[in-house]
Protein backbone atom coordinates (compact mmCIF):
# COMPACT_ATOMS: atom_id res chain seq x y z
CA UNK A 1 0.00 0.00 0.00
CA UNK A 2 1.59 3.67 -1.07
CA UNK A 3 2.33 5.51 1.79
CA UNK A 4 1.80 9.39 2.25
CA UNK A 5 4.27 11.82 2.21
CA UNK A 6 3.10 15.27 2.37
CA UNK A 7 5.01 17.73 0.57
CA UNK A 8 5.12 21.97 0.38
CA UNK A 9 7.52 24.45 -1.07
CA UNK A 10 7.28 26.14 1.59
CA UNK A 11 10.07 26.16 3.85
CA UNK A 12 9.06 27.42 7.22
CA UNK A 13 9.44 26.97 10.61
CA UNK A 14 5.27 26.98 10.79
CA UNK A 15 4.89 24.74 7.68
CA UNK A 16 6.93 21.56 9.71
CA UNK A 17 3.91 21.78 12.42
CA UNK A 18 1.28 22.24 9.89
CA UNK A 19 2.75 18.79 7.80
CA UNK A 20 3.16 17.03 10.99
CA UNK A 21 -0.26 17.82 12.00
CA UNK A 22 -1.76 16.94 8.51
CA UNK A 23 0.27 13.07 9.39
CA UNK A 24 -2.26 12.45 11.92
CA UNK A 25 0.52 10.57 13.96
CA UNK A 26 0.26 11.48 17.77
CA UNK A 27 3.51 10.52 19.14
CA UNK A 28 2.98 8.68 22.44
CA UNK A 29 4.72 9.23 25.73
CA UNK A 30 8.11 10.64 26.19
CA UNK A 31 9.25 11.86 22.73
CA UNK A 32 12.91 11.56 20.82
CA UNK A 33 13.61 13.98 18.99
CA UNK A 34 16.46 12.93 16.96
CA UNK A 35 18.15 15.58 14.58
CA UNK A 36 21.93 16.37 13.79
CA UNK A 37 23.84 18.74 16.01
CA UNK A 38 25.99 19.85 13.15
CA UNK A 39 30.07 19.23 13.16
CA UNK A 40 31.91 22.35 14.23
CA UNK A 41 32.18 24.50 11.04
CA UNK A 42 29.48 23.22 9.27
CA UNK A 43 27.62 26.16 7.54
CA UNK A 44 24.36 24.51 6.17
CA UNK A 45 23.23 22.41 9.10
CA UNK A 46 19.70 23.38 10.27
CA UNK A 47 19.44 25.35 13.75
CA UNK A 48 17.54 25.51 16.96
CA UNK A 49 15.60 28.20 15.71
CA UNK A 50 14.29 26.57 12.57
CA UNK A 51 13.20 23.07 14.46
CA UNK A 52 12.05 24.84 18.06
CA UNK A 53 8.28 25.07 17.17
CA UNK A 54 7.81 21.54 15.96
CA UNK A 55 9.63 20.25 18.95
CA UNK A 56 8.17 22.33 21.15
CA UNK A 57 4.87 21.27 19.52
CA UNK A 58 5.44 17.36 20.71
CA UNK A 59 7.20 18.59 24.05
CA UNK A 60 9.92 16.55 22.76
CA UNK A 61 13.61 16.02 24.16
CA UNK A 62 16.34 16.56 21.34
CA UNK A 63 18.31 13.45 21.20
CA UNK A 64 21.98 12.61 19.68
CA UNK A 65 24.61 10.22 20.00
CA UNK A 66 28.61 10.52 19.59
CA UNK A 67 30.53 10.09 16.73
CA UNK A 68 33.13 7.28 15.67
CA UNK A 69 35.54 9.65 13.58
CA UNK A 70 38.30 12.83 14.46
CA UNK A 71 36.30 15.97 15.33
CA UNK A 72 33.85 17.69 18.30
CA UNK A 73 31.40 15.32 18.95
CA UNK A 74 33.43 11.98 19.45
CA UNK A 75 33.45 12.43 22.99
CA UNK A 76 30.82 13.13 25.23
CA UNK A 77 32.40 16.20 26.79
CA UNK A 78 33.15 17.61 23.32
CA UNK A 79 29.56 17.04 22.12
CA UNK A 80 28.01 17.88 25.28
CA UNK A 81 30.43 21.73 24.51
CA UNK A 82 29.36 21.61 21.17
CA UNK A 83 25.50 21.38 21.46
CA UNK A 84 25.83 24.26 23.84
CA UNK A 85 28.03 26.90 21.22
CA UNK A 86 25.07 25.69 18.67
CA UNK A 87 22.27 26.62 20.74
CA UNK A 88 20.67 23.21 21.36
CA UNK A 89 21.02 23.46 25.10
CA UNK A 90 19.66 26.85 25.39
CA UNK A 91 16.01 26.16 24.23
CA UNK A 92 15.67 22.58 25.03
CA UNK A 93 16.35 19.27 26.71
CA UNK A 94 18.90 17.69 25.29
CA UNK A 95 20.14 14.07 25.90
CA UNK A 96 23.10 12.61 24.40
CA UNK A 97 21.91 8.68 24.25
CA UNK A 98 25.64 7.34 24.07
CA UNK A 99 26.83 9.22 27.09
CA UNK A 100 27.77 6.74 29.10
CA UNK A 101 27.93 3.12 28.05
CA UNK A 102 27.05 0.28 28.00
CA UNK A 103 24.79 0.67 24.82
CA UNK A 104 21.35 -1.06 24.33
CA UNK A 105 21.49 -3.94 21.98
CA UNK A 106 18.43 -4.43 19.25
CA UNK A 107 18.69 -7.56 17.94
CA UNK A 108 17.78 -7.73 14.28
CA UNK A 109 16.83 -11.23 13.49
CA UNK A 110 15.65 -10.57 9.79
CA UNK A 111 19.05 -8.43 8.96
CA UNK A 112 20.47 -8.85 5.77
CA UNK A 113 24.17 -8.44 6.82
CA UNK A 114 23.83 -7.39 10.42
CA UNK A 115 21.93 -9.27 13.55
CA UNK A 116 22.50 -6.79 15.77
CA UNK A 117 22.62 -2.44 16.05
CA UNK A 118 23.97 -0.68 18.99
CA UNK A 119 22.34 2.29 19.85
CA UNK A 120 22.60 4.46 22.92
CA UNK A 121 21.35 2.77 26.29
CA UNK A 122 19.58 6.34 27.18
CA UNK A 123 17.31 5.31 24.06
CA UNK A 124 15.46 3.05 26.98
CA UNK A 125 13.90 6.52 28.38
CA UNK A 126 11.80 6.98 25.31
CA UNK A 127 8.40 5.84 24.23
CA UNK A 128 8.54 7.44 20.46
CA UNK A 129 10.95 9.01 17.96
CA UNK A 130 10.18 12.16 15.95
CA UNK A 131 13.49 12.05 13.14
CA UNK A 132 14.29 15.47 11.66
CA UNK A 133 16.32 15.14 8.80
CA UNK A 134 18.37 17.60 6.85
CA UNK A 135 18.14 15.93 3.20
CA UNK A 136 21.52 16.67 1.36
CA UNK A 137 24.68 14.28 0.19
CA UNK A 138 27.23 12.24 2.08
CA UNK A 139 30.29 11.22 1.31
CA UNK A 140 30.08 8.01 2.07
CA UNK A 141 25.77 6.83 1.80
CA UNK A 142 25.73 9.22 -1.19
CA UNK A 143 23.05 10.94 0.37
CA UNK A 144 21.47 11.69 4.07
CA UNK A 145 17.73 11.38 5.06
CA UNK A 146 15.82 9.73 7.14
CA UNK A 147 17.39 6.05 6.73
CA UNK A 148 20.43 7.40 7.83
CA UNK A 149 19.09 9.45 10.83
CA UNK A 150 17.84 5.75 11.95
CA UNK A 151 20.18 3.72 11.75
CA UNK A 152 24.25 6.26 11.82
CA UNK A 153 22.17 8.65 13.67
CA UNK A 154 20.91 6.60 16.44
CA UNK A 155 23.53 4.11 16.57
CA UNK A 156 25.95 4.68 19.66
CA UNK A 157 29.79 5.68 18.42
CA UNK A 158 30.34 1.69 18.87
CA UNK A 159 27.28 1.07 17.10
CA UNK A 160 28.46 3.56 14.11
CA UNK A 161 31.67 1.95 13.38
CA UNK A 162 29.89 -1.94 13.48
CA UNK A 163 27.16 -0.49 10.71
CA UNK A 164 29.87 1.35 9.03
CA UNK A 165 32.63 -1.76 9.08
CA UNK A 166 29.06 -4.25 8.13
CA UNK A 167 29.39 -5.98 11.03
CA UNK A 168 33.33 -5.52 11.87
CA UNK A 169 34.07 -2.11 13.93
CA UNK A 170 37.83 -2.58 12.36
CA UNK A 171 37.20 -2.48 8.98
CA UNK A 172 34.93 1.31 9.78
CA UNK A 173 36.24 2.92 6.15
CA UNK A 174 36.94 -0.44 4.36
CA UNK A 175 34.24 -2.96 4.07
CA UNK A 176 32.43 -3.55 1.07
CA UNK A 177 30.51 -0.47 0.24
CA UNK A 178 26.88 -1.86 -0.71
CA UNK A 179 27.23 -4.36 2.51
CA UNK A 180 27.95 -0.95 4.48
CA UNK A 181 24.57 0.46 2.72
CA UNK A 182 22.73 -2.81 3.49
CA UNK A 183 23.80 -2.75 7.02
CA UNK A 184 22.32 0.97 7.50
CA UNK A 185 19.36 -0.57 6.32
CA UNK A 186 19.51 -3.57 8.79
CA UNK A 187 19.82 -0.77 11.25
CA UNK A 188 17.02 1.40 10.66
CA UNK A 189 14.53 -1.39 10.69
CA UNK A 190 15.49 -2.31 14.27
CA UNK A 191 15.11 0.73 15.27
CA UNK A 192 11.34 1.45 13.60
CA UNK A 193 10.99 -2.02 15.45
CA UNK A 194 11.68 -0.74 18.66
CA UNK A 195 9.51 2.09 18.78
CA UNK A 196 6.58 -0.35 17.15
CA UNK A 197 6.27 2.45 14.55
CA UNK A 198 5.43 5.19 17.11
CA UNK A 199 8.32 7.34 14.84
CA UNK A 200 7.38 10.38 12.28
CA UNK A 201 9.44 11.50 10.13
CA UNK A 202 10.54 14.93 8.67
CA UNK A 203 12.75 15.67 5.72
CA UNK A 204 14.01 19.06 4.68
CA UNK A 205 15.30 19.66 1.42
CA UNK A 206 17.30 23.22 1.95
CA UNK A 207 20.94 24.01 2.16
CA UNK A 208 21.50 21.03 -0.43
CA UNK A 209 24.96 20.56 -0.50
CA UNK A 210 26.72 17.78 -1.33
CA UNK A 211 28.15 16.96 1.64
CA UNK A 212 26.84 16.01 4.57
CA UNK A 213 25.90 18.18 8.44
CA UNK A 214 28.87 15.80 9.90
CA UNK A 215 31.85 17.70 7.90
CA UNK A 216 33.78 20.68 9.38
CA UNK A 217 34.62 21.70 5.90
CA UNK A 218 31.31 21.09 3.53
CA UNK A 219 30.68 22.50 0.59
CA UNK A 220 28.29 24.95 0.27
CA UNK A 221 24.74 24.06 -1.44
CA UNK A 222 25.21 22.91 -5.21
CA UNK A 223 21.06 23.37 -6.15
CA UNK A 224 18.27 25.51 -4.49
CA UNK A 225 15.59 24.40 -1.48
CA UNK A 226 12.80 21.95 -2.90
CA UNK A 227 10.63 22.09 0.25
CA UNK A 228 9.68 20.08 3.31
CA UNK A 229 8.05 16.01 3.37
CA UNK A 230 6.62 14.71 6.10
CA UNK A 231 5.34 11.05 6.55
CA UNK A 232 5.27 7.75 9.06
CA UNK A 233 7.13 5.88 6.26
CA UNK A 234 10.77 6.43 6.46
CA UNK A 235 11.53 4.39 2.72
CA UNK A 236 8.96 6.13 1.05
CA UNK A 237 9.98 9.94 2.57
CA UNK A 238 13.64 9.26 1.26
CA UNK A 239 12.43 7.78 -2.76
CA UNK A 240 10.50 11.06 -2.54
CA UNK A 241 13.09 13.34 -1.65
CA UNK A 242 15.02 11.12 -4.57
CA UNK A 243 12.65 11.36 -6.85
CA UNK A 244 12.04 15.19 -6.34
CA UNK A 245 16.05 15.85 -7.15
CA UNK A 246 15.71 13.77 -10.12
CA UNK A 247 12.33 15.98 -10.92
CA UNK A 248 14.37 19.21 -10.74
CA UNK A 249 15.81 21.49 -13.37
CA UNK A 250 17.85 23.53 -11.23
CA UNK A 251 21.28 23.62 -12.55
CA UNK A 252 23.00 22.11 -9.65
CA UNK A 253 20.88 18.99 -10.01
CA UNK A 254 23.67 17.22 -11.59
CA UNK A 255 26.25 17.74 -9.03
CA UNK A 256 24.07 16.47 -6.40
CA UNK A 257 23.35 13.63 -8.40
CA UNK A 258 26.65 12.71 -9.32
CA UNK A 259 27.35 12.16 -5.41
CA UNK A 260 24.73 10.13 -4.71
CA UNK A 261 24.73 7.91 -7.46
CA UNK A 262 28.64 7.53 -7.27
CA UNK A 263 27.96 6.09 -4.35
CA UNK A 264 24.84 3.97 -4.90
CA UNK A 265 22.40 6.12 -2.17
CA UNK A 266 19.62 4.25 -3.82
CA UNK A 267 20.39 0.86 -2.72
CA UNK A 268 20.00 1.63 1.21
CA UNK A 269 16.40 2.42 0.06
CA UNK A 270 16.33 -0.68 -2.19
CA UNK A 271 17.65 -2.62 1.14
CA UNK A 272 15.56 -1.10 3.14
CA UNK A 273 12.26 -1.87 0.99
CA UNK A 274 13.56 -5.73 0.93
CA UNK A 275 13.03 -5.89 4.63
CA UNK A 276 9.29 -4.54 4.54
CA UNK A 277 9.00 -1.83 7.06
CA UNK A 278 8.17 0.63 4.58
CA UNK A 279 7.45 1.14 0.94
CA UNK A 280 8.82 2.70 -2.31
CA UNK A 281 5.50 3.38 -3.63
CA UNK A 282 4.23 6.88 -2.08
CA UNK A 283 1.61 9.01 -2.95
CA UNK A 284 2.88 12.72 -2.87
CA UNK A 285 0.11 15.56 -1.02
CA UNK A 286 0.87 18.62 -1.72
CA UNK A 287 -0.25 21.15 0.39
CA UNK A 288 0.07 24.99 -0.36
Amino acid sequence: MAAKVYFSREITPEKVVELYNLVGKELPGRVAVKLHSGEQGNQNFLRPGFWKPIIDHVGGTVVECNTAYEGQRNTTAKHQKLMETHGWVKFFKVDLLDAEGPDLELAIPDGKVIRKNYVGKNMANYDSMLVLSHFKGHPMGGYGGALKQLSIGVASSFGKAYIHGAGVPEEIWTADHDLFLESMADAAGSVVDYFKGNVVYVNVMKNMSVDCDCCAVAEDPCMKDIGILVSTDPIAIDQACLDLVYASDDPGRDHLLQRIESRNGVHTIEAAAALGYGSREYELVTVE
